[in-house]
């Protein structure tokens, strides 16, 4: 509870930074969603989404990795409870070592995420996620779980963020929203991906249904890879 009193304090205070924000004029630009029907501006988001190699080798990572390896951590109860033996307070802990990891992440994405190659960066970053939560799936330990935890959190972001500044410095205005939305869907590929994940780990048991789905997550990431080599030359 006090958890979610917190979180809910912060957003409280990002919805007061964000009022006063106001929409900066911008003359009407061909294509633009305002004069477009509602169904052919979706249509014209997604045909640009697909046509712009780079926003479609982003969106693609995000999407692989959502499905795959992001939905592993509707599984922490299990493992809490019945693996590690450590209870309620000791998948806060897990997650809280997620955390932390994720922290760290943002924080090097805003010092130094300029300097290095994006799309490389981004590909390595899904697959260190993969990594680190096999590795988590098969430690026995309690404190090796929690260290696979914040490196999860830190691919995990880093991964994240990055897709994100790659979609989103690679739309032009009149096309960014839409191409943000396409982005924000990958919550509804969590969802499916967890579904599968339930069903693994009735057929296979918890532990191999994450150590599965997470290999799969990597290979189809290094898949990517190959299949669009632009991806890793994205800056």
């Amino acid at each position: 509870g006090g958890a979610i009193a917190v979180q809910a304090l912060f957003l409280l205070i990002a919805v007061a930074f964000t009022l006063p924000l106001r929409p900066a004029p911008h003359p009407p630009r061909s294509g633009a969603a305002g004069s477009e029907s509602f169904l052919r501006s979706i249509l014209e988001g997604w045909k640009f989404s697909w046509q712009n190699e780079t926003v479609r080798a982003a969106l693609a990572c995000v999407m692989l990795s959502s499905f795959f390896i992001v939905p592993f951590t509707t599984m922490l109860p299990v493992f809490a409870r019945d693996l590690l033996k450590v209870g309620a307070q000791g998948q806060g802990f897990l997650l809280t070592g997620m955390g932390v990891g994720a922290f760290f992440s943002a924080a090097l994405v805003a010092s130094v995420g300029h300097r290095l190659p994006r799309g490389l960066m981004m590909l390595v970053g899904g697959v260190c996620y993969g990594l680190s939560v096999i590795l988590f799936s098969a430690s026995p330990w309690y404190a090796l779980s929690i260290a696979a935890m914040v490196a999860a959190g830190l691919s995990h972001v880093y991964c994240n963020v990055l897709v994100n500044t790659i979609v989103q410095t690679y739309s032009p205005a009149e096309f960014r929203g839409r191409s943000m939305a396409i982005f924000g869907m990958h919550q509804a590929v969590i969802t499916v991906g967890a579904m599968v994940y339930g069903v693994l780990s009735t057929l296979e048991g918890v532990r191999w249904s994450v150590a599965i789905m997470a290999a799969a997550g990597i290979v189809s990431i290094v898949a990517l890879n190959f299949a669009m080599p632009g991806a890793r030359r994205i800056r």
